[in-house]
């Protein structure tokens, strides 16, 4: 249920993973305006010598919510503890880790819309007060006890930022939202990361990688480390375009940074069902992937680049979709 990220006990891809991630402020590329707001909520309560409020970061996968806590805590100079909502089940769950929190830790809840709502009003107390109640049973009683916590700073993660309860968002105090990158920041953000795994890259390749990146360092990240992959399997320890583009095209990446999922998607929404509009289920169903990962991380990118449009009888696809596809509009009747 609980982890502490340790390199030493990660596998090599989880390792590279956590070698990549920012420690501060500064050294974390992108976001401006988040980066900005975040520097004076964190130079303030530092002068205060308070606790930083609750802190809601939301936005789609892989753009950084984690490195973001974990940034906090050390800007902060406290412990991070995480969790995922998901995993804790029970109230008494939770009780265990919230009573193990010292003054000014930092408790990150990863995917924190997904807490049952009996766990969830254990927080409620928790974030205002720093109080934790829990009802203890004694000769067949119940009876409430209140256990006074230490003032902590709870930082909550989504990817939905609508799922979440009205009374536990009004709870926090900062509310931030990660927007996909510019093709200029990931770029940079890989030129990065060339530099941690000790494989240089041409500018024109690291562009080349960041425009089928989705805007996502994740995405850009693995990407990379693919290429890496081909590079050195050809005993190349630097990666030029003609590189990134051979190893792009084997791993069905095409110049939007879509690959075969996203295709399958366009095409089910196109030939199968005429351009939409059609419900996300029946997409789901005909190309066999899970409703939540299409809506978590195949639509926002779509949406954002304009493939696809959402109304309210369903999904339609764009002209732009129909183009990028190389597909008529006749040529979807059949």
């Amino acid at each position: 249920m609980e982890h502490i990220l340790n390199p030493r006990l990660a596998s090599n891809e989880q390792a590279e993973e956590i070698s990549l991630r920012p420690q501060s402020l500064d050294d974390f590329l992108g976001q401006i305006t988040l980066k900005q707001n975040l520097r004076v909520f964190i130079g303030a309560a530092l002068h205060r010598e308070e606790t930083l409020d609750h802190t809601l970061l939301y936005g789609p996968p892989g753009l950084g919510k984690t490195t973001l806590a974990l940034i906090i805590a050390n800007e902060m100079h406290g412990h991070i503890r995480t969790i995922n909502g998901p995993s804790v089940e029970k109230p008494g769950d939770l009780a265990a880790i919230l009573s193990t929190l010292e003054a000014g830790d930092v408790l990150f809840i990863d995917e924190i819309h997904r807490l049952p709502r009996v766990v969830e009003e254990v927080l409620y107390g928790a974030m205002e007060d720093f109080q934790l109640s829990v009802m203890i049973a004694s000769d067949g009683n119940a009876k409430a006890l209140t256990i006074p916590l230490p003032p902590f700073t709870l930082v909550g993660a989504t990817t939905r930022i609508g799922d979440l309860s009205s009374p536990l968002r009004a709870r926090f105090g900062i509310s931030e939202k990660i927007n996909f990158y510019t093709v200029e920041e990931i770029t940079r953000i890989i030129e990065r990361t060339a530099l941690v795994f000790n494989t240089s890259i041409a500018a024109e390749a690291a562009s080349e990688i960041a425009r089928r990146s989705r805007g996502t360092p994740r995405i850009a990240n693995r990407l990379y480390r693919r290429v890496r992959d081909f590079a050195h399997y050809h005993k190349a320890n630097h990666i030029t375009l003609a590189d990134a583009l051979s190893a792009l095209e084997a791993l069905q990446v095409d110049d939007l940074g879509l690959d075969e999922v996203d295709i399958r998607y366009l095409r089910t929404i196109i030939e199968r069902f005429h351009g939409g509009p059609v419900g996300l289920e029946a997409i789901a169903s005909a190309i066999g992937e899970e409703v939540q990962n299409l809506d978590d991380v195949i639509e926002p990118y779509l949406l954002q680049i304009g493939l696809i449009n959402r109304t309210a009888r369903g999904r339609m696809a764009t002209p732009k979709a129909y183009k990028h596809l190389e597909i008529t509009h006749q040529e979807r009747l059949f």
